[in-house]
């Protein structure tokens, strides 16, 4: 049976990914979707929304038959390495037999050419690259230059490396080509709004017609509209019928978490290390472990620690993804040891569809790791020490968010070794 492959976050799920699960099926041909999802944190270096059982529930009911967790690891790394992570992880379970991402440019041949190039990285883009670098050219210019000079047929395309979308997409092409994957790429034009637009899709914004609602937001404008408006009656029309119905059961009790829930928590191990300094965690030299600790004392909020650290080299949202690699305790150490180790050992089960239990069979057959659906058995089924630590940090991930949740709400802790996976 055809199984098509979809990485994910679903920071709400909404309206596009829902048309996305359908694209996907219908333009590879494929009768199941597994999803690759990321967990309680996501790659902007921030909580999800809602929690990752809400999340694989909403995409069970739209058209996903398999939901497994990214390691917080990867979920919460750069581009690079959350599509490495994601590849592997996706490719090991051994019955994909193709992937379909979003894009704003849709031609997977001129993402592919584009890959090809940084993967293999020819003494002319190597040369031109450290020359520009050298005169002072911001780095994206410098590798367009670089990309021009060893492929001038790319010259004309160079603008899809403006879109994050893209960047994306040929981050994944980048891992399934230097894993020689058989699995095949398909991508799937994005339509409605971009991905870092923040306001809210109207009803001029056609949808196809397999959506039940003809707008379709970005998630991070959905998420905006939540947090400013406290009423979620704003993005009824932004995400399907069935899943505004989990949100409408759990607002206010479970849902909805921001960026700022995590400020105290993050403050206090800043404090506690930094004595010691930061540069330990991943991504994180001994320039911004400095600047941590010289912005600390006047920087309680999270948004304003993160204004304050960042700069012209920096982003906004590579220092909240280094920041919570502090707080979630992700060492540069460990992830290079993943990373030398083929990424993943194990593939966490969220959830799936009852008619979709052909794919459990199939992958239990021929996976190439243990397929975890009860963390009671995951130590037997792990052979290995680094593979055990990564899913302990995946663990702690999950019940830190569950605490933020359980003192925010006054709710009943989430815990990770009784909660159930999601069967529908």
């Amino acid at each position: 049976m055809k199984t098509v492959g979809i990485i994910a976050e679903y920071n709400p799920f909404h309206n596009g990914h829902k048309y996305q699960i359908e694209k996907a099926k219908e333009v590879t041909g494929a009768e199941r979707c597994i999803i690759i999802m990321s967990g309680d944190f996501v790659q902007r270096g921030t909580p999800a929304i809602m929690d990752k059982y809400l999340r694989t529930k909403a995409a069970l009911m739209c058209g996903a038959d398999l939901v497994i967790e990214l390691p917080v690891h990867y979920a919460t790394a750069s581009a690079e390495y959350f599509a490495s992570g994601s590849v592997a992880l996706l490719d090991r379970l051994g019955v994909a037999d193709c992937i379909c991402f979003g894009s704003e440019c849709g031609d997977i041949d001129i993402l592919s050419g584009i890959a090809d190039v940084l993967i293999s990285e020819s003494d002319e883009f190597k040369n031109v690259l450290k020359q520009r670098l050298k005169e002072g050219a911001s780095y994206p210019k410098a590798r367009n230059e670089a990309i021009c000079a060893a492929a001038p047929h790319l010259a004309e395309h160079l603008d899809v490396l403006n879109h994050p979308n893209n960047i994306l997409g040929i981050e994944y092409l980048k891992a399934l080509k230097r894993r020689k994957s058989s699995i095949k790429p398909y991508t799937v034009s994005r339509i409605g709004a971009g991905y870092n637009d923040i306001d809210l899709a109207g009803a001029q914004n056609p949808m196809p017609s397999t959506c039940e609602s003809n707008v379709y937001s970005s998630a991070l404008a959905i998420r905006k509209s939540i947090m400013s408006k406290n009423d979620i009656s704003v993005i009824n029309e932004q995400v399907p019928n069935r899943v505004y119905g989990i949100m409408e059961e759990t607002y206010l009790k479970t849902f909805p978490i921001f960026p700022e829930d995590i400020s105290l928590l993050l403050h206090y191990k800043l404090l506690q290390e930094q004595d010691i300094g930061f540069e330990r965690y991943f991504d994180i030299d001994t320039n911004f472990s400095d600047k941590i600790k010289k912005y600390l004392p006047n920087s309680l909020r999270h948004a304003g620690l993160c204004d304050v650290l960042k700069s012209k080299n920096m982003t906004y949202t590579r220092v909240a993804r280094n920041l919570l690699h502090i707080l979630l305790n992700i060492y540069q150490s460990d992830v290079d040891t993943y990373c030398l180790q083929d990424y993943v050992y194990y593939a966490r089960m969220l959830g799936f569809r009852k008619e979709a239990a052909d794919i459990l069979s199939a992958i239990k057959e021929i996976s190439s790791i243990p397929l975890i659906s009860k963390l009671a058995d995951a130590e037997d089924c792990i052979k290995s020490a680094a593979g055990i630590k990564m899913l302990q940090c995946d663990i702690q991930a999950s019940h830190l968010y569950s605490m933020i949740v359980q003192h925010k709400f006054n709710c009943d802790f989430c815990n990770e070794y009784t909660e159930p996976i999601i069967i529908l």
